[in-house]
C-alpha cells in the first residue's frame, strides 16, 4: 500500500464517532527510575477499554448500505471483538464474532455488553489464527463482510490515528515510541505516520518471547508462521503477521524488541504504580519494551513514549501478575539451599540474611543428613536503574556467595521457570523422619524482617521438621510449621508457645495434614 494513501487514510479515518482522544500521561515514577522522560499514551481509557475500536470502527464506518444490511464477521482475541461490537451496534448492522475458547471471561462478556442484540459471539480455537479459520469458513457461508483485527488498510489506518494524536500531544523532540505487537494493525498504522511526519523518531514494537511472528518475520524477510504462541499476553497471541502490515512494518518499524512473562508482570506493576490503572498484559507490552531498550542503550535523559493499548485484564491474572512482578523486577531471588540436619541450622541460617526480608519459606523434612530449602529474599532492584536482568544476577551471585561461605550449597533458582511455576508448591509430602510431630499455623504482624524474628524465637531444643511461608503482600504473616516434641516435652513445649506471644492454632488433628502430609 503506497504510504501516501494510507497518511490520506489516516487524516481522514472516522474514528471519533466512538473513540476519543487519549491522554499522554507523563510517568513519574518510571521516569525517575529509568533517568529518562516516559510519557504513556492511555489507550486503555477508551470506552472499550482498548486502541482496537478506532480500527474496526473505522473500518466498518466504510461499508456499503448492502453490506451494512448482509452484517460483517470478525476473528478476534477479544479488544477487537469489543470494538466490532460497538460499532455493529452504533452502524446498526449484524455481526458475528469468533472468539478464542482460551479468551478472558472479562472480553467476552464485554463483546456481549457492548454489541448486545447485534452481535452473535461464537468460540473456536485456542489462538487468534485458528479462530480467524473458522471464522472465514463461518462468514463464507452466511456472505459475512470480513471486519479483519489488523491486516486491513482501513484497520491500518484506524490505528495509525493513535500516532497522529501522540505528536500533537507531544510536539518536543521523542527518542522512541514503543507499540505492542500482535498481527502489526496499531504499529503499522503509527510507524508510517510518525515515519513520514517525524522520521527522526524511532518506532519500536514489542512482543513476548513465546509469540514473536512480527519479530521472526522482519529476521527472516519473509512471513513466519509461528506452530503455537503463548496465551498470557492473549492480545498479541498471533501466529502470522498480516500481509500488509508486515510490508508496513519491513519499510517502517526500526526493531521488535522481545520480553519475557516476568517483565511484563513488572510493566504491569509499574504503570500501577504511576496512574493506579491495572494494564492486561499485552497493554503492558510497550511499557516492558521502552524498560529493556532504556537498559539497553544506556539512555539517559531521553523522551520515550510507550502505548499502553489495553485493559481487559481477567482479575484472576492479579495473583500470578504480583506473584512474578517481584521477580521481572529484579525485586526477588529464589533459592534452593541445603543445610544440616540438625537443632540450630536454621537459626544459623536466617543470621546470614541479616535484615534482608524473606518473600517465601518451604521445607519438609525429608532426609536425616540435609534440610533442603526453597527460599525467596527481597532484593534491592527497585531502587536502582533498569538493568534487571544484569543487576539482580550481581546482586544473587553475592547472596550465593554469603550462604557458600557458611558451608550452606545453593542454586539460584530466580530464573527457573519450573521452579517457579511448579516445584516451590511441591516442597515436602509425608515423611517417615517426622516423629513426634506437631503442626501449628501462626500469625504475625507482616514488617520487613518479622518472619526472621520469629524463626530466631523458635526454641531449638525441638526440630523444625516442615515448614511453609508465602509473603502475599497482606497485613499479617502466616506461618505453617511442623515441630517434633517428644511426648514428655508437651508441657514445656506449652510454656513455649504461651511465651512466643504470637497466635496460634493447632492443625495437628487436621485430616487434611493426615491425610497429605502425616506418615
Amino acid at each position: 500500500m503506497p504510504v501516501h494513501d494510507l497518511l490520506r487514510r489516516i487524516l481522514t479515518a472516522r474514528v471519533y464517532d466512538v473513540a476519543r482522544e487519549t491522554e499522554l500521561d507523563f510517568a513519574p515514577n518510571l521516569s525517575a527510575r529509568l533517568d529518562n522522560r516516559v510519557f504513556l499514551k492511555r489507550e486503555d481509557n477508551q470506552p472499550v477499554f482498548s486502541f482496537k475500536l478506532r480500527g474496526a470502527y473505522n473500518r466498518m464506518a466504510q461499508l456499503s448500505d448492502e453490506q451494512r444490511a448482509r452484517g460483517v464477521f470478525a476473528a478476534s482475541a477479544g479488544n477487537h471483538a469489543q470494538g466490532v461490537a460497538l460499532a455493529a451496534r452504533k452502524l446498526g448492522t449484524r455481526a458475528v464474532i469468533v472468539m478464542p475458547v482460551t479468551t478472558p471471561a472479562v472480553k467476552i462478556d464485554a463483546v456481549r455488553a457492548h454489541g448486545g442484540d447485534a452481535v452473535e459471539v461464537v468460540l473456536a480455537g485456542e489462538s487468534y489464527s485458528d479462530a480467524y479459520r473458522a471464522a472465514v469458513e463461518l462468514g463464507d457461508a452466511r456472505g459475512l463482510t470480513l471486519i479483519h483485527p489488523f491486516d486491513d488498510a482501513d484497520v491500518i489506518a484506524g490505528q495509525g490515528t493513535v500516532a497522529m494524536e501522540i505528536l500533537r500531544q507531544h510536539q518536543a523532540p521523542i527518542h522512541a515510541i514503543f507499540a505492542p505487537v500482535g498481527g502489526g494493525g496499531l504499529i503499522a498504522g503509527v510507524a508510517a505516520y510518525v515515519k513520514s511526519v517525524r522520521p527522526d523518531i524511532r518506532v519500536i514494537g514489542v512482543q513476548t518471547e513465546d509469540s514473536d511472528a512480527m519479530a521472526r518475520s522482519l529476521e527472516r524477510g519473509e512471513r513466519v508462521e509461528l506452530p503455537e504462541v503463548g496465551l498470557f499476553s492473549d492480545g498479541t497471541a498471533v501466529k502470522l503477521a498480516g500481509a500488509q502490515t508486515f510490508a508496513l512494518c519491513r519499510e517502517h518499524v526500526d526493531e521488535i524488541l522481545r520480553v519475557d512473562t516476568d517483565a511484563l508482570c513488572a510493566a504491569i506493576k509499574d504503570v500501577f504504580a504511576d496512574t493506579r490503572s491495572l494494564l492486561e498484559p499485552a497493554g503492558a507490552l510497550a511499557v516492558a519494551g521502552a524498560k529493556r531498550y532504556a537498559e539497553r542503550e544506556n539512555l539517559h535523559g531521553k523522551t520515550l513514549v510507550a502505548i499502553c493499548s489495553g485493559a481487559n485484564l481477567n482479575f484472576d491474572r492479579l495473583r500470578f501478575v504480583a506473584e512474578r512482578a517481584e521477580v521481572g523486577e529484579a525485586r526477588e531471588a529464589l533459592f534452593a539451599v541445603t543445610i544440616p540436619e540438625e537443632r540450630g541450622s536454621f537459626r544459623r541460617f536466617c543470621a546470614l540474611l541479616g535484615e534482608r526480608s524473606i518473600t517465601e519459606f518451604n521445607y519438609r523434612i525429608g532426609d536425616g543428613e540435609k534440610a533442603r530449602l526453597f527460599v525467596g529474599l527481597q532484593t534491592k532492584g527497585v531502587g536502582g536503574p533498569v538493568g534487571v536482568r544484569t543487576r539482580s544476577t550481581g546482586e544473587n551471585a553475592a547472596i550465593a556467595a554469603d550462604f557458600e561461605r557458611a558451608g550452606f550449597d545453593v542454586l539460584d533458582l530466580t530464573h527457573d521457570e519450573l521452579a517457579k511455576l511448579h516445584l516451590r508448591h511441591m516442597v515436602g509430602g509425608r515423611s517417615g523422619l517426622a516423629a513426634d510431630e506437631l503442626l501449628y499455623r501462626f500469625d504475625f504482624p507482616e514488617r520487613p524482617g518479622a518472619l526472621a524474628r520469629f524463626l530466631a524465637a523458635l526454641d531449638p531444643a525441638w526440630n523444625i521438621s516442615l515448614f511453609h511461608y508465602r509473603n502475599h503482600g497482606a497485613d499479617y504473616g502466616r506461618i505453617l510449621v511442623g515441630i517434633q516434641v517428644p511426648a514428655s516435652d508437651r508441657g514445656a513445649f506449652a510454656g513455649f508457645l504461651a511465651r512466643l506471644g504470637y497466635p496460634y492454632l493447632d492443625e495437628s488433628d487436621n485430616p487434611a495434614y493426615r491425610l497429605l502430609l502425616r506418615a
